[in-house]
């Protein structure tokens, strides 16, 4: 028997059932398991635990006694006396190369991310000891490089400026600097404790390269006040106010010895960047470049005495290690609040780009990363570091790109930066003072220019179109209004890609694909395919909830009305309406609600409804309300081509 067959997209085709296959000759056909009933506390348990322990945590303690659990807890909370017992001297000279390597890119590059934050030189340099050895203690990456980074220290001394002038009251200003994190550690705590790391998931990546792409043209454009000598500049960061800034002083507020000094040092270190871009095994060439530069820069001020020529340096960076801070923290009052809210912005965005860093490095190596403990060592370590004069530390990708390519085995190449780190603050920090602030501005440009990632843009537009405005939503508003707005444009337009994909589930119209006797797939995907006389198979690819049920059943509908407009004049009337059930993985009430009235509404027109390969969560529930009752017996089937075969064999062939 066939029948010739046509869809709205013009594709043609004939559907043969055979007589060895129609179902007159009695085939098989598997009836639809129905779940057995479980106890509701184990179902309330059993959902906890694969949304918050899905990776079984606790996996390792089993079986074990006593003794061997407090070591095992110790080694959960402490990843270091894990690995530490299989620590060597071989280990040891590749850590030692990474944690120097590293020492020398984050000294200069820290003194230069503390100015972006609005606090003094120092600050920069106590977040690069104190963090990095909490961290190597507590975290699970072996490549991660901890210290302050150029898009956090940026959104934070925006966040800062906005409650307390940095030059007016730089005290206070300080106290709610670590005030913010302290409760930005807190919050990657809590995360972490709470195994709520999910959450960091609903800013998509799209809107992360945006936001990235933005915040470094922001810091970039921010780097022309030290760049060009500048010395009246603006506290905004949109481009628009920078730009009139720098040209409105170009005719008496540029000075040329700072200008010189630092496209030199720009140059030099861009050429330095693509050496090592092109020629891996000159990795260490881009790494010490800066403290080159920095070197290089501060004896020719010193020595020409350019500071006396309108040159800017750093001034005072103060001698020794960080002191107590503790009592400089606002743990009550309206500063309180406000630096509770500034730390869990800045927090969340530095705990997204650490275990973003984190997990690309332990792909390339082949090894798990946690990323709940990676929260709670992230976590501790600003909470430590807030109450020992540091701001907010994560993971940096320049500086873990090159502890990678240093050869680093463990995280003890942290330890070995922070000691360099902890000897530059005790013996060597006052050759910094004649340091031009130029030559700062160009290593953060060298550094955040790699931020703006074209590749990755361009892959976004050939991918998603819905993604790539969500990259250039997140990009332009950084880049024209504030970090801020940036930030809420990110996860605004996140929030509404996870709200219209909830809420407007694909669906599709199936055929059965030629040369198969029980394939049925998307005929827009197979155009080949063909539909079967008289049956309209729809496939829903989502759950089927409150918030899309209505939209669901609206749509099946128009699928239906579609089809019946395009029906060619000798094809039999739709007796038949499949659901394909597969992608369904679940469904409530209001799903159930609106499948009644689909029923209904298909009942008028003379159409049967009938379920294909619904899923066990599926099943139990439509039992549970009985719509198995209301639909009638034998209409729900394990597969497409169950339904298909019965179906056809009880449907009167009219024209």
């Amino acid at each position: 028997m066939a029948k010739n067959v046509s869809d709205e997209h013009g594709f043609k085709g004939v559907e043969t059932i055979s007589s060895s296959s129609s179902p007159r000759s009695s085939p098989y056909v598997h009836e639809v398991g129905v779940p057995p009933k479980q106890n509701l506390l184990k179902e309330i348990a059993a959902a906890v635990k694969e949304t918050l322990f899905a990776d079984d945590p606790l996996r390792h303690f089993k079986d074990q006694p006593s003794s061997k659990k407090f070591i095992l807890g110790l080694q959960a909370i402490f990843p270091i006396l894990e690995w530490g017992k299989h620590y060597n001297l071989s280990k040891f000279k590749g850590d030692l190369i990474a944690g120097l390597t590293i020492a020398s890119l984050c000294i200069p590059q820290d003194i230069g991310y503390a100015k972006l934050a609005n606090l003094e030189p120092q600050y920069g340099l106590y977040s690069s000891f104190v963090p990095p050895l909490v961290y190597a203690f507590m975290g699970s990456s072996r490549d991660i490089a901890i210290g302050p980074v150029a898009v956090v220290s940026l959104l934070l001394g925006s966040l800062l400026q906005d409650e307390i002038d940095s030059s007016a009251n730089p005290v206070g200003y300080r106290h709610l600097a670590f005030t913010a994190t302290f409760f930005a550690g807190l919050t990657q705590f809590i995360l972490g404790f709470f195994r709520l790391g999910f959450l960091i998931d609903f800013l998509s990546h799209a809107a992360i390269v945006g936001f990235m792409g933005g915040a470094a043209v922001t810091i970039a454009l921010q780097q022309l006040k030290g760049l060009l000598g500048i010395k009246k500049f603006t506290k905004d960061t949109d481009i628009v106010s920078v730009m009139s800034s720098v040209f409105s002083s170009a005719r008496h507020g540029w000075n040329w010895h700072t200008i010189l000094i630092g496209i030199s040092f720009l140059i030099f270190l861009s050429v330095t960047k693509y050496i090592g871009k092109k020629q891996k095994k000159f990795f260490w060439v881009p790494a010490i470049a800066p403290l080159i530069s920095v070197i290089i820069s501060t004896v020719t001020v010193y020595a020409t005495r350019a500071d006396k020529h309108g040159v800017e340096i750093v001034k005072n960076i103060r001698k020794g290690i960080n002191p107590p801070s503790v009592k400089e923290i606002f743990f009550s009052g309206q500063y309180a609040g406000k630096g509770f809210k500034i730390g869990v912005v800045s927090g969340m965005i530095a705990l997204t780009e650490a275990v973003a860093i984190g997990r690309t490095f332990a792909s390339m190596k082949d090894y798990q990363l946690d990323g709940n403990k990676e929260m709670i060592a992230l976590g501790t370590m600003n909470i430590v570091g807030s109450m020992t004069s540091c701001y907010v530390a994560t993971g940096s990708f320049s500086r873990s790109a090159v502890n990678y390519m240093s050869g680093c085995e463990t995280a003890v190449s942290n330890i070995v930066m922070a000691c360099v780190v902890l000897l530059t603050l005790a013996l060597i920090t006052p050759l910094f003072e004649y340091t031009p602030n130029a030559i700062l501005a160009s290593i953060i440009i060298s550094a955040v220019v790699g931020l703006v990632d074209i590749e990755a843009v361009t892959l976004i537009w050939k991918i998603d179109k819905f993604d790539f405005i969500a990259c250039m939503g997140a990009f332009f508003g950084v880049v024209f209004s504030s970090v801020e707005v940036g930030l809420v444009i990110a996860v605004s337009i996140s929030f509404a890609k996870i709200l219209l994909q909830v809420t407007r589930p694909r669906t599709a119209i199936l055929g059965k694909v030629p040369r198969t006797a029980t394939v049925y797939r998307n005929i827009q995907q197979y155009p080949d395919a063909t539909k079967v006389s008289g049956i309209l198979i729809v496939r829903v690819d989502s759950a089927i909830y409150f918030s899309n049920s209505n939209y669901v059943k609206e749509r099946i509908l128009r699928w239906l009305a579609d089809e019946e407009h395009v029906k060619e004049n000798s094809q039999p009337r739709f007796q038949y309406l499949i659901i394909e059930m597969g992608p369904v993985t679940d469904i409530d009430t209001s799903g159930i609600h609106a499948l009644e009235e689909l029923f209904r509404a298909l009942q008028k027109r003379d159409i049967k409804l009938v379920l294909a390969n619904p899923g066990p969560v599926v099943v139990d529930k439509l039992h549970a309300s009985k719509f198995q009752e209301l639909i009638g017996e034998g209409r729900i089937f394990l597969t497409v081509a169950d339904a298909v075969r019965i179906c056809y064999s009880k449907m009167e062939l009219e024209p």
